[in-house]
């Protein structure tokens, strides 16, 4: 990591910062604040903390809104800063008021135009399943359980009728707010890494509920109550009703955010880290 996403060098106030936030969604009502009502959230937790270093108010921005028991290997936000500080006193000054399940990796200056959203040109979502007998122990809030057993090369066969620009309304939850259901798949891959399979889905943007729907669907085809064919006749018929169940939260990570090179930011590991590496 580069001695400048951690110094002690002074930010001036108003500079935007942009920061990549981990987190164990377990315990969150998601990540967006709620108005009305006592719910815990992760942007609720990451504010606090930031305005604790700062003195004042902070107001956050994220690359993507993940839902309730979601969790972020890779979640970017920014903010204006409200006072002068240092990428280091936003980091450890931010960690040290923060609960031990969300964590700062960094924090730098980038220019105004950066948005953590409106400038991601993609985004990277790993879905992690334990393919065991037996329910996980020590995993058990971080991925998904599924007994039977499941063929990882049916469910990659079948994954790659979402690759490319489709309407995606099979795999749209109905309380979706999006104007359209248009979405552009880059690239998609199932891979089994010994007990755990693990779906990952690269593209523009996600659709409420996307990733998990399509992950329902999948496990029902890896696990041979539908044929590879399915997903390609479910994406045809663009009728939600007609597809698998959506697939538990839990198993479910934000893992990177794609932005334009010219705005710098670091090169995100690959991570969950128990879900990457060689089969």
């Amino acid at each position: 990591m580069s001695s400048g996403y951690f110094s002690p060098q002074i930010i001036p106030g108003g500079t935007r910062i942009a920061c990549r936030v981990e987190y164990d969604g377990s315990a969150y009502n998601g990540w967006q604040s709620q108005s009305g009502g006592n719910v815990t959230t992760v942007q609720d937790a990451l504010q606090s903390a930031l305005a604790a270093v700062a003195g004042t108010s902070v107001r956050l921005h994220c690359a993507g809104r993940t839902d309730t028991g979601v969790h972020a290997h890779a979640q970017f936000v920014h903010f204006d800063a409200p006072a002068p500080r240092s990428s280091k006193a936003w980091v450890v000054g931010g960690n040290a008021n923060l609960p031990e399940d969300i964590r700062l990796h960094w924090a730098r200056a980038v220019p105004a135009e950066f948005h953590a959203r409106h400038s991601a040109r993609s985004r990277l979502y790993r879905y992690v399943v334990s393919n065991t007998p037996v329910r996980p122990a020590l995993l058990r809030d971080k991925v998904t359980w599924h007994r039977p057993e499941l063929n990882a090369a049916d469910m990659h066969e079948a994954a790659q009728a979402l690759v490319g620009e489709q309407d995606f309304s099979a795999f749209r939850a109905a309380s979706c707010q999006s104007a359209s259901p248009m979405r552009n798949v880059h690239r998609v891959a199932v891979s089994r890494r010994r007990d755990l399979v693990v779906v990952e889905i690269e593209a523009n943007a996600f659709l409420h509920h996307m990733v998990r729907n399509i992950a329902g669907t999948l496990l029902a085809i890896g696990e041979g109550r539908a044929p590879v064919a399915w997903l390609r006749e479910l994406l045809r018929a663009g009728d939600r009703t007609l597809s698998a169940e959506t697939a538990p939260a839990r198993g479910l990570y934000l893992a990177d955010v794609g932005y334009p090179h010219e705005f710098g930011l670091p090169a995100t590991p690959p991570g969950p880290i128990f879900a990457v590496g060689d089969p």
